[in-house]
C-alpha cells in the first residue's frame, strides 16, 4: 500500500486521471489530494458562498471520476489542471443558474412591479432632460431592464429573477433597449 502511495506520488497529474480513466481509486484519492485545495480557493474566489463553492467541489470530482476517460490531455494542448478547471467553472456556472432560476425577488422589487405608477414617478425625478425623454418613450418591457441594469445597478442574473424572465431576454431586451436610446439621443 505504501509503495503504491508512493508511486502515485510521483505521477503527474495527467497520468492520475490515465489511472483514473481506469477505475483506480487510489489514483483518484491521490488527484483529489493534489488538486482539491487550489480548486477550492479558485471558486471561493468567484463565490463566496461556501455551500455552492462545497456542492460544485462534489459535482467537479464527481464528473472528473465519470468522464476520466474523455480527457484528451497533451495531445490536444491541454493539461489535467486546466481540464480539472473547466470541468470546475462550468459545474459553477450551472450552480448559479439554478440558484438565479430557484430565486425569488426581493420583496421590495414586488410591490414596485405592483405598483407601476410610483416607477413612473420615481424614474421622472430620477432622470431629467433629453435622456429622461427618451427613457419613458421606451416600451416599458425595454425600460424596466434597462432601469434595473442601468439605474439600479442590478446584473442579467439579478434582473432576470427581479422580472421573472429568462437571462437572454434579458440581454436581448437591454440591447435594444440602447439602441433605441443611441437613436432617441443622436
Amino acid at each position: 500500500m505504501r509503495s503504491t502511495r508512493a508511486a502515485l506520488h510521483e505521477l503527474d497529474e495527467e497520468r492520475l486521471v490515465r489511472r483514473v480513466a481506469k477505475g483506480d481509486r487510489a489514483a483518484f484519492e491521490e488527484l483529489y489530494r493534489r488538486t482539491s485545495p487550489w480548486l477550492a480557493v479558485r471558486l471561493r474566489r468567484r463565490c463566496s458562498d461556501e455551500q455552492i463553492v462545497a456542492e460544485t467541489m462534489q459535482e467537479t470530482y464527481l464528473a472528473v471520476w465519470r468522464a476520466a476517460g474523455s480527457f484528451a490531455g497533451a495531445s490536444v494542448g491541454g493539461s489535467a489542471v486546466g481540464w480539472l478547471w473547466t470541468i470546475a467553472a462550468r459545474r459553477l456556472v450551472d450552480a448559479f443558474r439554478r440558484r438565479a432560476h430557484h430565486a425569488e425577488p426581493p420583496p421590495a422589487a414586488l410591490q414596485l412591479a405592483a405598483a407601476p405608477a410610483a416607477e413612473e414617478e420615481a424614474l421622472a425625478a430620477t432622470v431629467g432632460g433629453d435622456v429622461g425623454d427618451a427613457l419613458r418613450r421606451l416600451a416599458p418591457e425595454l425600460r424596466q431592464v434597462l432601469q434595473a441594469m442601468v439605474l439600479d445597478g442590478m446584473s442579467v442574473r439579478e434582473t432576470a429573477v427581479l422580472l421573472g424572465l429568462p437571462e437572454g431576454t434579458v440581454k436581448t431586451r437591454a440591447r435594444r433597449a440602447r439602441i433605441a436610446m443611441r437613436k432617441a439621443l443622436a
